[in-house]
């Protein structure tokens, strides 16, 4: 019997999480798609943790043990009812009645904090920009959608940073793939659609044969997209670069090698330029199209898929 694969999106606060699930959930059709946040676990809401003296990103200032049973339940094609906790007033809403669809994307800043959480994804990606980009990011969502000023926000990551340090970011080794977008040459002020990203690529799951991209006379360093192994917390490696300036002709060699045996994908790839995929807001509000992101919300997505062919 089938069951939801789920896909977890972990990462300290303004990575660009809600981003790349979009283009997720768009190539696997929204109405197949089931997104919630485990944000929504806050124990206390935001001018109680002002009085207690507690961040959102501290594991006890969370109900992770009913985040733990209700991720188990979705993963068996259990309804749930989850809280609902509003950023925009900072107090709780009354929770919603969810039941899972085929896919279920779990993004959040303490998704993979206890083993049985973790036991619950069938992809498991973890987003983590340098940190003088996320700030950037969270400055800018906070000030225009959530009402503070620049000096609260950053006031704000100050506040967090031990806890970021001691809770949030050590969960990167859980992760299957770790997505940093980055700018080119260190331009922290270029935070647009050409952005690069760097993808590491744990041996945890099986990931497409991109040693095909050397063959094509790509993968080297010179290149806009580079292949190569490091060590990521010890551990070895495959890295993926992808530069924001990569040709579309380089990238469409790269999505074929991720299409080329997934035939729900393969159409998506025969689309010169994947429209649905890579779509970020310019520094001016205007749509942009970005391969990096592109190509990072198709190769999850072929995650997502190949998992579904385990459990057919």
């Amino acid at each position: 019997m089938s069951r939801p694969i789920i896909l977890g999106i972990v990462g300290d606060s303004a990575p660009g999480k809600t981003t790349l699930t979009k283009g997720i959930a768009q190539v696997l059709g929204p109405e197949n798609v089931t997104v919630i946040c485990t944000d929504d676990y806050h124990k206390y809401d935001r001018k109680q943790r002002a009085e207690i003296g507690i961040t959102a990103l501290h594991p006890d200032c969370n109900y992770l043990d009913i985040m733990q049973q209700h991720l188990s339940q979705l993963r068996t094609g259990q309804p749930i009812l989850k809280p609902v906790y509003s950023h925009t007033t900072g107090s709780f809403e009354p929770p919603v009645y969810i039941k899972p669809n085929k896919f279920v994307i779990v993004e959040g800043l303490l998704g993979y904090s206890t083993r049985g959480a973790r036991d619950s994804y069938d992809v498991k990606v973890y987003l983590a920009p340098p940190e003088s980009v996320r700030a950037q990011w969270k400055v800018k969502r906070d000030t225009q959608k959530r009402g503070y000023t620049e000096e609260q926000v950053l006031e704000e990551l100050r506040k967090r940073e031990p806890d970021s340090e001691q809770f949030i970011r050590p969960q990167r080794q859980w992760s299957d793939i770790v997505v940093s977008f980055y700018p080119p040459n260190d331009e922290v002020e270029q935070i647009n659609g050409h952005l690069n990203v760097r993808l590491v690529l744990r041996p945890t799951i099986p990931h497409p044969d991109f040693l095909q991209i050397i063959n094509y006379g790509d993968g080297h360093l010179e290149s806009a997209i580079r292949l190569g192994l490091d060590r990521d917390m010890s551990k070895p490696v495959d890295v993926l670069e992808v530069d924001g300036h990569a040709t579309l002709e380089q990238v469409n060699k790269l999505e074929h090698i991720i299409c080329g045996d997934m035939p729900h994908l393969k159409s998506i790839c025969d689309r010169e330029g994947n429209p649905e995929l890579g779509k970020v807001a310019g520094t001016t509000g205007e749509t942009i199209q970005s391969y990096p992101l592109a190509l990072t919300q198709l190769l999850i997505t072929y995650h997502m898929l190949k998992a579904t062919q385990m459990y057919q």
